[in-house]
C-alpha cells in the first residue's frame, strides 16, 4: 500500500508540473489515481487467472501419471508426506509467480509411446527442470540418476537437496533420446496468449504488444493432448513418426481419465465444447472474446503513459507477474508518447527511425535569424512619427522596431531595443540622438519606459522611468532652450501625468497630473525650458516649470468656437504658438491682458486666440514649420498638403492619392521635398510640382494570410484590411495590391508559380493570376470563414480547410486555372486550422481548433485513417500543422492550445520556425520531438505573431504580425550541412550507444 500511496503522489507531482492551474491539477491527480487503480486491478486479475489455471492444471497431470504408471504416486505422496502439505499446490503457486515457460508444459504423450502389443514404453525423458533460485526451496527434491529404478522407496535427503522430477515416476524402459523434452498438458488460455505473442514478434500488429494479459473473464477451453503436439516440432523436439504413436497413447490416456477429471468436464476425442468458469457469463464466439478481452486490456497498458510514476509501477507489477507480461508491458513507451493540451491527451507515435526516445538530445539549431527588412508604418494611430535625418534617413516606427530607412539607398538599419509597441518618436535638437517611448509588455520584461539612442550607432543612451509609467509612454519631446537637457514624458494613465527628466542623469526632475482627457501634442517652448505646451480633447495648457513645480493656465477660446480636438500645434519664428482643430482651423494664440469682468479682479495675462485662419475640410492633422519661417499643413478629410505664408496666407497646394489615406505627419527633407506619413501606413515622398509617390507600405489592419512563391523570392499577404498584397522579397517593395469585397485570411501558391489561391472569411475563395491580377476562378465552400489553402506537390489538388470542420478537396487542371470538385473529408470535430500533404500527394495531415490530429487518404476517396499509427513514418512535403510527434517540442509547459498561431519547417528539413502569442518568433532544431526543446527567441512583433513562412530557398524567414500590421522579413544565418534524417540518425544512433544521457541545454 505504501509503494501504491509513493507511487500516486509521484504521478500528481509530475501531472502538477504540466498544469498550474489549481483545476486541472486536481483532475490530473483523480486520474493518475483512478488509472492506478485499474492498472493494479488488472495485475492482480491476470496473477489470479495463472493460478488458477494451474490449480486446475495440476490434478489432471496427476492422474495422467498415475493412470500411465502407478508408481508415479509414490514418489507424489513422499513429497507430499515430507513437506506437510499437497506439493501439487505448491508447484502450480510457485509456476504461476514465477512465470516457468508454459510452452514446456505440454502433453505427456510425447514421453509416452503405446506400442502394438500394449505396453508402455518411454522414448522421451521428462527433463523440465524449473529454476531453483525462484522456485520454494520445499518443493525441491534430490534428482533421480538415469537407469536408477523409480519404484523403490528412497530414503528422504535434505530440503536444499530435494528436487522434484516427473521422470522419476516413470517406468526407465528404453533409454534416454538426447535433446528432447516432454511437454506438459498445454493451459487453453496460456496457449491463446503465447500464441499471440509469437505473432508480435513476426512482425504482427504493433498494438497488440501494448496489451495486458487478459482478465479473469478469459473462458478456459479445453484441449485434447494431441492438439498441442504441433508445439514439439516446431521446436525440434519430436518427429512426425512419435507424433503418430503418440496419438494412440492419447486416446487411451483419454478415455481411463474421463471420470477422474477433477474440476474438468470429461474431454471426448473430438469434442470442441467450452468450459467456462462459475463466475462468468456464457460466451460467445472464443476468438471474438479473446479480441475483446486483448483490446479491454489494452486499455489498461496504455495508461503507463499517463506519468513515470504509473509507468514504473506498472513495470514492477508486470514483472512480478511474469515475463511475457513484462515484456507487453513496457513497449509501449517505444510506440507512443503523450502530450496534454488544457487536460486533453495527444498521443503521438514515435516513427521507427527512432531507436531510443528518451536518449535524444535536443540542441538549439545552428542558424540563427538577424532582422533584414520590416514592411509597414504606424500611421493609423500615431502622431508626429516620421523624421529626417542629416544623413539622408527617415526614421519612422512600427510594432517594437524603430527603422532608418535610407532613402536614396533603400536600404534599412534597425534599433531594436525595445520589447513592445513604439507608441512615440522625438528628435533631438542635435539631429542626433533620438527618444523613443514604448507600451507596457506582455511579459516582465515590457514595461513602459524611454529609450534615448545614437541614431549613428544605435547604442542606448539612457532607459528612463522604467516602471515608473502607467500602461505606457504616449508622447515624448525635448528641450531645446538647454540644448536638449530635458525630456518631457506623458504617458497612458488615467490623468496622463506629464514629467520632466534630466537626459543625461534619467532622474525625474518633476511630475504634475495632466487631465483625464486625451492628450495629442506636447512641447517645450524653444525659448524657453521652462514653458510646455499640452494639447487634446477640448483644451490647450499652457504648463510653468519652476522650482520643481508646476503651474498652468488654460487657454481661452472666447469668442471664437470650442473645437472637439486639438489635435496639433507648433511655434511660429515670431514665438506664437499655432494650433490645427477638428474644425479644419489653424488657431493663432499670444498673450493678452486678462479679461476683469470675465475673470474678476487680480487676474493676470492670458493666452488667447488672437487670430483664425479656415485651413482645411475636416480636421488639421498635422502642421510643420520650415526653414523660412513657412507652413505646412496636413488634412484629413480633403488630404490636401498647403504651404502658408509667415501671415498664414496659402501659398500652394497638393492632394495626395485616396488610396494612401489622410495626411498624418510631414518631415521636411530639405526645403523643397517632403516626406509625408498617412493614417493607411504609407510613407510618401514628393513635391509639390511633381507629386507624391509611396516608399513605404503596408497592411492597416490585422493579417493573417501569407505564402512565399515555390521558386521565386516573392510573397503574399492578406489581411482584415481586405487587401491583398504581392511583395518582392528581393527589392523589399510592394508590387502590387488589391482590395477585394471580402477580408482574406489564407493564401497558397499553386506549385507551378503561375497563381495564388485567397481563402476569405465568408466561405468564398479565389484564384488570381499573377502577372494580370485577374480572378481565373471562383468558388464557395459553405459560410464559414477558410483557414487554409493548400496544394498537392504535384499541384494536382488543392485542400480547403474550413471553420465548418471540413476539408474540401478540389482537383486541379489547366496549369490552376480550372478547379472541379473530388471530395470532402469529414471526421473533425472543430475548425480546421492546419494541413500538410504528403510527399506522394495521396495522404493529409490536418489539425483542428480541438486539439485533434487526423489522417486522410486522398487518393481512396478522402477516406478518414482510424489507426493513426500507420502514418507515424510518413513524409510530409511540409510542415505547418502545430501538433504532431516532430514539432511537439515547440509547445511551451503549461501551453493552453492556442499559444502557437503556427509554424513552418524550412524547405531542407533542418530547422522549424514558430509564431506564437507572445509577440516571438522561435526558431528550433527539426525535428524537436522531445518537451521544452530548445530555441533561439527574436522580438520585434508588437502583437501576437499570426504566420510564419520560409522562402523557397530558406534564405529568408518572414514573420506577419496580427494587430501591429508588420512584416519582418529575417535573413537566417549559418547552417550547416546534412540532410535531416542523417541528423537524426546520428543522434539515435549516439543516443543508444550512450548508457546516460546528458542534460538539456537551456531554452534561450
Amino acid at each position: 500500500m505504501d509503494s501504491s500511496t509513493n507511487s500516486l503522489d509521484d504521478a500528481s507531482a509530475d501531472s502538477s508540473a504540466e498544469f498550474p492551474d489549481r483545476a486541472s491539477t486536481m483532475e490530473v491527480r483523480l486520474q493518475a489515481q483512478e488509472d492506478e487503480i485499474t492498472l493494479l486491478k488488472s495485475s492482480l486479475a491476470d496473477a489470479l487467472r495463472r493460478i488458477r489455471l494451474h490449480d486446475k492444471l495440476l490434478p489432471l497431470l496427476k492422474q495422467q501419471l498415475i493412470a500411465v504408471n502407478p508408481g508415479a504416486a509414490r514418489v507424489l505422496n513422499q513429497v507430499s508426506c515430507s513437506d506437510g502439505c499437497t506439493s501439487s499446490r505448491k508447484l502450480s503457486s510457485s509456476s504461476a509467480v514465477d512465470g516457468i515457460c508454459h510452452r514446456a508444459t505440454s502433453q505427456l504423450s510425447d514421453s509416452f509411446v503405446t506400442s502394438a502389443n500394449g505396453h508402455t514404453e518411454s522414448p522421451v525423458s521428462m527433463n523440465l527442470r524449473p529454476r531453483p533460485a525462484t522456485l520454494n526451496r520445499s518443493t525441491q527434491t534430490e534428482p533421480i540418476l538415469p537407469g536408477q529404478d523409480t519404484g523403490q522407496d528412497r530414503a528422504p535427503l535434505p530440503r536444499r537437496v530435494r528436487s522434484l522430477q516427473l521422470e522419476d515416476a516413470l517406468t526407465q524402459g528404453k533409454p534416454e533420446v538426447e535433446g528432447t523434452r516432454a511437454k506438459l498438458h498445454r493451459v487453453p488460455g496460456l496457449e491463446e496468449e503465447y500464441e499471440e505473442q509469437e505473432e508480435d514478434e513476426e512482425g504482427g500488429e504493433p498494438e497488440k504488444e501494448l496489451s495486458w494479459t487478459s482478465s479473469v473473464e478469459e473462458p478456459i477451453q479445453p484441449t485434447t493432448i494431441r492438439g498441442l503436439q504441433r508445439d514439439d516440432c516446431q521446436d525440434g523436439s519430436c518427429s512426425p513418426e512419435k507424433l503418430g504413436s503418440s496419438s494412440a497413447s492419447v486416446r487411451t490416456s483419454d478415455q481411463n481419465l474421463s471420470s477422474r477429471s477433477g474440476p474438468l468436464n470429461a474431454i471426448q476425442e473430438g469434442e470442441k465444447k467450452l468450459l467456462v468458469r462459475r463466475n462468468s457469463e456464457k460466451l460467445g464466439n472464443p476468438e471474438r472474446q479473446r479480441k475483446r478481452l486483448d483490446k479491454k486490456a489494452a486499455s489498461s497498458a496504455n495508461l503507463l503513459t499517463r506519468s513515470p510514476s504509473l509507468e514504473n509501477r506498472a513495470k514492477e507489477l508486470v514483472t512480478g507477474a511474469g515475463s511475457p507480461g513484462s515484456r507487453r508491458g513496457t513497449y509501449s513507451q517505444e510506440m507512443s508518447i503523450k502530450m496534454f493540451i488544457r487536460g486533453r491527451p495527444i498521443t503521438m507515435y514515435i516513427p521507427t527511425n527512432i531507436h531510443n526516445y528518451e536518449d535524444l538530445k535536443m540542441e538549439p539549431p545552428s542558424e540563427r535569424l538577424e532582422l533584414d527588412w520590416v514592411y509597414g508604418y504606424r500611421g493609423r494611430d500615431c502622431r508626429a512619427n516620421l523624421y529626417f535625418l542629416p544623413t539622408g534617413e527617415a526614421v519612422y516606427f512600427i510594432a517594437c522596431v524603430v527603422v532608418l530607412y535610407h532613402i536614396n539607398n533603400r536600404t534599412q538599419r534597425h534599433y531594436q531595443k525595445h520589447t513592445d509597441c513604439v507608441r512615440c518618436l522625438t528628435l533631438h535638437p542635435d539631429k542626433v540622438r533620438m527618444a523613443s517611448g514604448q507600451m507596457s509588455g506582455v511579459d516582465k520584461d515590457g514595461k513602459p519606459c524611454v529609450h534615448i539612442w545614437d541614431s549613428i550607432t544605435l547604442v542606448t543612451l539612457q532607459q528612463i522611468g522604467l516602471g515608473t509609467f502607467q500602461r505606457g509612454v504616449g508622447l515624448v519631446a525635448f528641450s531645446f532652450a538647454d540644448s536638449g537637457a530635458f525630456l518631457c514624458v506623458i504617458d497612458d494613465s488615467n490623468e496622463h501625468m506629464l514629467s520632466v527628466w534630466d537626459c543625461n542623469k534619467g532622474t525625474k526632475h518633476a511630475e504634475v497630473k495632466n487631465t483625464n482627457e486625451a492628450v495629442f501634442a506636447v512641447e517645450f517652448n524653444p525659448s524657453e525650458s521652462g514653458n510646455i505646451i499640452t494639447c487634446g480633447k477640448s483644451h490647450v495648457y499652457f504648463w510653468t516649470l519652476s522650482a520643481g513645480q508646476f503651474t498652468k493656465k488654460q487657454g481661452i477660446f472666447g469668442k471664437y468656437k470650442k473645437p472637439k480636438f486639438i489635435q496639433c500645434f507648433v511655434f511660429s519664428l515670431t514665438g506664437d504658438v499655432l494650433t490645427g482643430d477638428s474644425e479644419g482651423n489653424i488657431l493663432t494664440w499670444g498673450k493678452s491682458a486678462a479679461d476683469v469682468k470675465t475673470l474678476g479682479k487680480g487676474a493676470k495675462e492670458t493666452l488667447q486666440i488672437m487670430k483664425q485662419t479656415r485651413a482645411h475640410e475636416g480636421s488639421v492633422f498635422t502642421l510643420c514649420t520650415l526653414q523660412d519661417g513657412s507652413l505646412l499643413s496636413g488634412g484629413g478629410k480633403d488630404r490636401k498638403i498647403i504651404r502658408w505664408s509667415a501671415d498664414l496666407a496659402p501659398e500652394r497646394e497638393c492632394e495626395i492619392p485616396e488610396k494612401y489615406g489622410a495626411v498624418r505627419t510631414i518631415a521636411d527633407v530639405d526645403g523643397k521635398e517632403l516626406l509625408v506619413g498617412t493614417t493607411r501606413n504609407a510613407i510618401l515622398r514628393g513635391t509639390f510640382s511633381d507629386g507624391f509617390v509611396a516608399i513605404v507600405q503596408g497592411h492597416v489592419d490585422e493579417m493573417w494570410g501569407l505564402a512565399t512563391h515555390p521558386s521565386q523570392s516573392i510573397f503574399i499577404t492578406c489581411g482584415h484590411d481586405k487587401q491583398v498584397c504581392l511583395w518582392n522579397a528581393e527589392e523589399h517593395k510592394l508590387d502590387w495590391c488589391i482590395t477585394l469585397e471580402d477580408y482574406g485570411l489564407c493564401a497558397g501558391f499553386c506549385p507551378n508559380g503561375s497563381v495564388v489561391s485567397v481563402g476569405l472569411s465568408t466561405g468564398r475563395w479565389m484564384v488570381l493570376d499573377l502577372k494580370t491580377r485577374e480572378v481565373v476562378s471562383e468558388s464557395i465552400d459553405g459560410n464559414e470563414q477558410l483557414s487554409v489553402m493548400r496544394y498537392s506537390p504535384d499541384g494536382s489538388f488543392l485542400a480547403v480547410g474550413s471553420h465548418d470542420n471540413f476539408i474540401y478537396i478540389y482537383n486541379v487542371t489547366e496549369s490552376g486555372r480550372r478547379y472541379t470538385r473530388f471530395g470532402k473529408c469529414n471526421g473533425h470535430s472543430s475548425f480546421i486550422t492546419h494541413l500538410d500533404w504528403s510527399k506522394d500527394g495521396k495522404y493529409i495531415m490536418s489539425n483542428s481548433g480541438d486539439y485533434e490530429i487526423l489522417y486522410w487518404d486522398i487518393a481512396a476517396g478522402c477516406k478518414l485513417l482510424r489507426n493513426r499509427f500507420e502514418s507515424k513514418d510518413r513524409e510530409w512535403a511540409s510542415y505547418t500543422c502545430v501538433l504532431g510527434f516532430h514539432v511537439m517540442g515547440v509547445w511551451m509547459e503549461g501551453s493552453d492550445g492556442t499559444d502557437i498561431n503556427a509554424l513552418c519547417r524550412s524547405h531542407s528539413e533542418r530547422v522549424v520556425a514558430v509564431a506564437d502569442d507572445f509577440c516571438k518568433v522561435h526558431l528550433f532544431q527539426y525535428p524537436c520531438p522531445k518537451p521544452k526543446a530548445p530555441s533561439h527567441k527574436y522580438e520585434g512583433h508588437g502583437s501576437h505573431v499570426t504566420n510564419v513562412c520560409f522562402t523557397h530557398s530558406d534564405s529568408h524567414l518572414l514573420s506577419m504580425g496580427g494587430k501591429d500590421t508588420c512584416i519582418l522579413q529575417w535573413r537566417v544565418m549559418g547552417g550547416g550541412g546534412g540532410d535531416r534524417r542523417e541528423r537524426l540518425a546520428s543522434a539515435s544512433a549516439t543516443s543508444t550507444s550512450t548508457s546516460t544521457s546528458s542534460p538539456e541545454p537551456a531554452t534561450s
